[in-house]
């Protein structure tokens, strides 16, 4: 009867608007540091737009990472594909409060579809926000799309990470923490990583690397070990 509960409509956007409330809470109360500033102006600079990626376990910061992009680069719109799936959703109606624009598709179920409708966006100077590796893992490793997005469209991948000085870490396939208020917050943005548009996934291993060199970047800030 409790996961009955849990999935009702009803009761997911009681859960979304109150974790978005929290969030909302959490990012007023944080201190906030940005690493890697010159890269973002650098990226919008050259490309006018680009591809922002992270790891899944970074999903908390997410909003605060759009809010900073569009605070330094002037962009218009950003918008989040998220999985068709029930988790998806909730982290759908989470994030839109924060001005993010869901593109819901899955890499199983109507990915290409989801792929075509972003690359018409980035072409209309809109901002992507991917996680490679979700929304169910494995954990850190790159699913095609991410690469094929940013051959298909012309525009380099830029790797970011947030992490928070103060959070629960969770029992999930993603090792990700939840924030709490009242801390430091770090958000980095590593070197734009361009994509060939003949071999796209020759870039994977590059793009991998960059997204656990911003992470690594965020620990290392806050004193940290590496996850």
């Amino acid at each position: 009867m409790l996961r009955r509960l849990t999935r009702h409509p009803a009761f997911q956007a009681f859960a979304a608007n109150l974790l978005g409330l929290y969030l909302a809470l959490v990012y007023r109360t944080t201190r906030w540091t940005l690493i890697g500033g010159d890269a973002i102006d650098t990226a919008f600079a050259q490309h006018g737009n680009v591809i922002a990626a992270f790891w899944h376990e970074n999903l908390p910061s997410m909003p605060h990472l759009w809010r900073t992009g569009k605070a330094r680069a002037g962009i218009p719109s950003a918008h989040v594909l998220v999985s068709r799936h029930r988790d998806g959703r909730l982290i759908g109606d989470v994030v839109k409060r924060f001005d993010l624009n869901m593109i819901h598709a899955s890499t199983s179920k109507g990915g290409a579809v989801g792929m075509l409708a972003m690359a018409r966006l980035i072409r209309t100077g809109a901002m992507m926000v991917i996680t490679p590796d979700g929304p169910r893992g494995p954990r850190r490793q790159p699913a095609p799309g991410v690469a094929q997005l940013a051959a298909f469209s012309g525009k380099p991948v830029l790797p970011c990470a947030g992490r928070f000085a103060w959070a629960i870490g969770l029992k999930t396939w993603d090792r990700m923490e939840f924030p709490l208020p009242f801390g430091r917050g770090v958000i980095v943005a590593g070197p734009a990583i361009p994509v060939a548009r003949e071999a796209p996934e020759a870039a994977l291993p590059a793009i991998a690397a960059g997204l656990d060199a911003a992470c690594d970047a965020a620990d290392a800030a806050l004193g940290k070990p590496r996850r």
